[in-house]
């Protein structure tokens, strides 16, 4: 068995982004890792859910509501995604990577992206649709005396995160890449 597992999360793939009354519905699903080598050794689950802000006796709370099935939401929505990896193995799943792209019509909160292992995932970004990924993405900007900078790269160009789980998923276990982004 390779000791490198890929996974891509397509299921977020917006199944329809309709405007309705300036509010967009979200198809959501869940996702299984398409791998030949690996084919059905790892489960990959995504669940969304909205942030929904209240006021309660003069406070103001912030919980997240569950979206399922086809889900409204409207600009300025704050979403968290997770993405669960489960290892449906006898055996130790190494080194897993996990690519999530950024939902079309949201925006990537920044410093957003973590996981459940702590300091074990490396999260990198990738500005150029998942082609290289990179911990901070910065594009060249011509300054007006025709000098060039090298700047980071504005959320907006946020296109795909990677979490690269470097030590092992036990048998049965599982890991979680959560991310929020905003809707446009």
């Amino acid at each position: 068995m390779k000791d490198f597992v890929l996974a891509t999360v397509g299921a977020i793939a917006l199944l329809a982004t309709v405007p309705v009354l300036n509010q967009t519905k979200f198809g959501l699903e869940t996702a299984i890792a398409q791998n030949t080598q690996t084919k059905g050794q790892v489960q990959l689950r995504l669940e969304v859910e909205k942030r929904v802000v209240q006021q309660v006796q003069g406070k103001q709370t912030s919980t997240w509501q569950p979206l399922q099935g086809k889900a409204l939401v409207e600009p300025g929505n704050i979403l968290r995604y997770t993405v669960t990896a489960d290892n449906n193995s006898n055996g130790n799943v190494k080194n897993l990577i996990i690519n999530q792209p950024i939902p079309l019509g949201t925006v990537y909160v920044l410093n957003s992206a973590t996981s459940n292992v702590n300091n074990e995932a490396k999260i990198t970004y990738s500005i150029d649709g998942g082609r290289s990924y990179v911990e901070s993405p910065s594009v060249k900007v011509a300054l007006a005396n025709g000098k060039v900078e090298t700047k980071p790269a504005p959320v907006t160009m946020y296109t795909h995160i990677r979490w690269k789980f470097g030590s092992s998923i036990p048998a049965k276990g599982s890991v979680k890449g959560i991310y929020q982004v905003k809707v446009r």
